[in-house]
C-alpha cells in the first residue's frame, strides 16, 4: 500500500524541526518511500535544499509549507487576541501554485508579522491557485472548531476553504498520536465530515524529526525554545512518535480511515512543481503594443542619445558604440534587463527623487547614459563598456544605483 510522508518539519522549523531537508529525503529513502514532503513553519527556506537533495536521491519532491493563519485578518495584531494563528498544511500543485506560495509566505512576513509570520482567508482566496490545503493538525482551525462543539463555525471553516481551493484541493488530515487527548475525537469527526462533505481523508505524522532516535534531540531543542530543561515534568514536550515513519505500522494506524494512506499517493501525484537551474530569469517588460524587446530598447536609446545632443548631430563613434553595446546585449539576452531599470529610474526622477549620476562599472555603457541611468558619458570619460559586461564572460549586468535614503521605499 502506497504511503507519501507529506507533513514534515526541518531545522527550518527553528527549535521545533530536527534534521536537514536532506535528512528527511535520505529517511524517506530508507523507507522505500517514492516521494516526500517538506512543510516548515512559516517559512520556505528549505525548500531549494529538499527539492535538490530529492532528485539527487530519486525521489518526488512535494514542496509545501505548514502556514499560519490569523484568527481575524493578517492585519490585526492586538494582545492576547491575535497572538495564537491557526495553522494549515499547504503544498504547491503546479508551478503557478508555488510562485503563489512565494506570494503568500513574503506577504505573511511583510504584512501579517504578529509574533508569528501569518496570512487570512483573503489572501488565500487571492493566491489560492495552484496550491492543496490539508485541514492541519490540532493547532489548526477546523480541529480547533471541532473541539470547541461548535457545530456552526465546524461547518463554516470548510466551506470557507472549498470556495477557496476547491472541492478536489482540500483534504481532512488526520494524523496517529494516539497518546494526545484529543487527536482521535477529531480523526473520528474528520472521517464523518469527510463522508459528509465528499472530501478526501489524509494520512499525516506531522513529523518534527527524521527517526524515532532523535527524539530526545529533539527535545532538548524544544526545551531551548521555551527556556527550560528536561528535568521540568511540566515542560513542553511531543508525546509519541513524531518521526518519519514506516508504512506498515500507518497502515495499522490508519485502518479504519478510508483512503487516507492512498490520499498520501494521490495528492503526491496532484503536485509536479519544476525548476530548472544554471539559468537567468529575468522578469519580463511589458511594451508599447507588444514591441520586441530588442526593438523597443533600441528605439529608446536612439531617442535618449538624441536628447543628450540635443541640436547637435551625434557623432559616429556614439552611433557605433551604441550598436556594438545593443548587439552584445541582444545576443546575451538582456534587454528586458535594461528596460526594467530605465523603468524605475525614470520614475525616480519623475518623482523628484534624486538618483546618483552612476556608479561602478555600469558607467561604461552608452546604453546606461542613453535611457537616462547614469549621467557620465562613458566615450566622453574615456570607459570601457567590457567591464562591465562582456561577451566573452557570461554573466548578470550589474548595476548600482543610488537613491536619496529618504525617498528609497518608495522606489
Amino acid at each position: 500500500m502506497p504511503f507519501v510522508n507529506l507533513h514534515a518539519h526541518s531545522h527550518y522549523s527553528l527549535l521545533d524541526g530536527f534534521g536537514s531537508p536532506k535528512d528527511i529525503v535520505l529517511r524517506a529513502k530508507e523507507l522505500g518511500y517514492n516521494a516526500a514532503g517538506l512543510t516548515d513553519h512559516g517559512v520556505i527556506y528549505g525548500l531549494i535544499e529538499f527539492y535538490q537533495a530529492a532528485k539527487d536521491a530519486g525521489i518526488k519532491p512535494i514542496l509545501g509549507c505548514e502556514m499560519y493563519v490569523a484568527q481575524r485578518t493578517r492585519f490585526d495584531k492586538e494582545a492576547k487576541i491575535d497572538v495564537k494563528p491557526y495553522h494549515l498544511t499547504i503544498f504547491a500543485k503546479t508551478n503557478e501554485g508555488y510562485k503563489n506560495l512565494l506570494h503568500l509566505v513574503t506577504k505573511a512576513h511583510l504584512e501579517g508579522f504578529y509574533y508569528k509570520p501569518r496570512v487570512d482567508l483573503g489572501l488565500l482566496k487571492v493566491y489560492g491557485k495552484g496550491l492543496i490545503a490539508l485541514s492541519g493538525c490540532l493547532a489548526a482551525n477546523l480541529p480547533r472548531a471541532i473541539l470547541s462543539g461548535n457545530e456552526d463555525e465546524v461547518h463554516d471553516v470548510i466551506k470557507k476553504h472549498i470556495e477557496i481551493f476547491g472541492q478536489e484541493n482540500y483534504f481532512l488530515e488526520v494524523q496517529d498520536h494516539p497518546l494526545i487527548e484529543h487527536q482521535t475525537i477529531v480523526n473520528e469527526r474528520l472521517r464523518d465530515l469527510a463522508k459528509q462533505y465528499n472530501l478526501g481523508l489524509v494520512a499525516t505524522n506531522d513529523s518534527h524529526y527524521p527517526r524515532p532516535e532523535d527524539s530526545e534531540v529533539h527535545d532538548i531543542m524544544l526545551c531551548i525554545q521555551t527556556q527550560t530543561t528536561v528535568q521540568n515534568e511540566n515542560r513542553m514536550h511531543y508525546i509519541g512518535d513524531y518521526s518519519i515513519r514506516d508504512e506498515k505500522d500507518l497502515s495499522i494506524a490508519f485502518k479504519d480511515y478510508p483512503n487516507a494512506i492512498e490520499n498520501t499517493e494521490k495528492i503526491a501525484e496532484m503536485c509536479n512543481v519544476d525548476f530548472e537551474f544554471g539559468k537567468n530569469l529575468i522578469p519580463s517588460f511589458q511594451t508599447p503594443q507588444n514591441e520586441k524587446f530588442d526593438e523597443y530598447l533600441k528605439k529608446l536609446c536612439e531617442e535618449g542619445l538624441s536628447k543628450r545632443f540635443g541640436d547637435r548631430d551625434i557623432p559616429d563613434d556614439y552611433k557605433k558604440r551604441l550598436e556594438y553595446e545593443l548587439k552584445v546585449v541582444n545576443g546575451m539576452g538582456f534587454e528586458t534587463y535594461f528596460l526594467i531599470v530605465s523603468d524605475f529610474v525614470r520614475y525616480a526622477k519623475s518623482k523628484g527623487i534624486t538618483v546618483g549620476p552612476g556608479r561602478g562599472s555600469a558607467a561604461g555603457s552608452i546604453i546606461a547614459w542613453s535611457l537616462d541611468i547614469t549621467d557620465v558619458d562613458p566615450i566622453g570619460y574615456g570607459l570601457f563598456f567590457e567591464r562591465f559586461l562582456n561577451p566573452e564572460r557570461v554573466s548578470m549586468p550589474d548595476i548600482d544605483i543610488d537613491f536619496a535614503d529618504d525617498r528609497r521605499d518608495e522606489v
